[in-house]
């Protein structure tokens, strides 16, 4: 149990860390959340055009709409822009409530690999770090690369480095200290 608890919170500790700088200090998602000098013109019309909060794909069609209808709306948009908007009525920040349930989770997800690595018997350096790393892997394709298959996203690249670098990392710690007598 102390292995888990203490692998845990180390390695949720390692992929928090690397969060935040990848966020904050490099700036890798920049792409995906870019400066516009047009922003308060474009919140404003978002503001008298939005009646609800809400993720806003653009152009779609309202639900209930034929397939025939979906289809020819479709067609009629090829080559033409297109947006995704989420919107949100007030900005809140609470970023310490924020990074604390950020912090929990990645503890939480930590806790959840080293029990399954556990249950490997004798589980080698190479095998724990290779289950971290591959669990990356997992947690990049099910979410960003899924979702950039449908709505392409700007920093896809960025969050490939997040999976592969946090994980490659946290697993360099797991295969040293879940290894030890």
């Amino acid at each position: 149990m102390k292995k888990t608890i203490v692998g845990a919170l180390v390695g949720g500790i390692i992929i928090f860390l690397w969060q935040f700088l990848s966020w904050t200090i490099l700036d890798l998602h920049r792409s995906a959340q870019d400066y516009t000098p047009k922003q308060d013109s474009i919140m404003s019309y978002l503001n008298t055009h939005l009646d609800k909060e809400g993720g806003y794909a653009m152009p779609t069609t309202p639900k209930g709409t034929s397939m025939e209808e979906c289809k020819k709306v479709m067609e009629q948009s090829l080559g033409k822009p297109w947006a995704s908007v989420q919107y949100h009525k007030s900005f809140k920040v609470d970023m310490g409530m924020n990074m604390a349930r950020g912090l929990i989770v990645d503890i939480f997800m930590v806790g959840l690999l080293c029990w399954m690595l556990l249950k490997i018997s004798n589980a080698s350096f190479g095998t724990v770090f290779l289950g971290a790393l591959f669990t990356g892997l997992i947690v990049f394709l099910n979410a960003p690369y899924t979702m950039h298959i449908w709505y392409p996203s700007f920093d896809l690249m960025a969050h490939l480095k997040d999976a592969l670098i946090s994980w490659g990392v946290c697993g360099l710690w797991l295969g040293w200290w879940l290894r030890r007598k």
